[in-house]
């Protein structure tokens, strides 16, 4: 039990670093001043842009750990492997595939470390919308968002 509750104690470290790269990278990817004016289209291309880009980052941390199932043969196919992870991961939970009895710790932890990471996606959008719209470079005049 120690050597699977240090597993996943490093599988959710692994994510959180790769959470962290991957918001340093939209942040040095996307600089808010490319945005012309506060127009819909190219505000909405920016947060589309953005929003693939966080989605990419969470299918990676999936990923990661679909493929510590599989090397662990907790489940048979890398396609289930995924399946479980992204279900666990979103906290779907639809419970058609489990764990062997051994590694069932990891699920509740990835659940945790998913909630955790989409928490922090969310809080990532809410201060990129944010500084879009308080950027010194737009001249923002009442009415002039849309």
């Amino acid at each position: 039990m120690p050597l699977r509750l240090l597993a996943a104690l490093a599988l959710l470290a692994l994510t959180v670093v790769i959470h962290s790269a991957g918001m340093i990278a939209i942040m040095g990817r996307i600089p808010v001043a490319s945005v012309p004016a506060l127009r819909f289209w190219p505000v909405a291309w920016l947060v589309i842009r953005v929003a693939w880009l966080l989605i990419f980052v969470h299918l990676t941390e999936i990923a990661v750990w679909a493929g510590f199932y599989w090397w662990q043969q907790c489940l048979p196919t890398v396609e289930s492997a995924f399946y479980f992870s992204g279900v666990t991961y979103t906290t779907v939970g639809y419970g058609d595939l489990i764990l062997p009895e051994e590694w069932r710790l990891l699920g509740p932890v990835e659940g945790l470390t998913g909630i955790l990471m989409c928490g922090l996606s969310t809080g990532f959008f809410f201060a990129f919308v944010n500084r879009l719209f308080l950027n010194p470079n737009h001249p923002q005049k009442s009415g002039e968002y849309i």
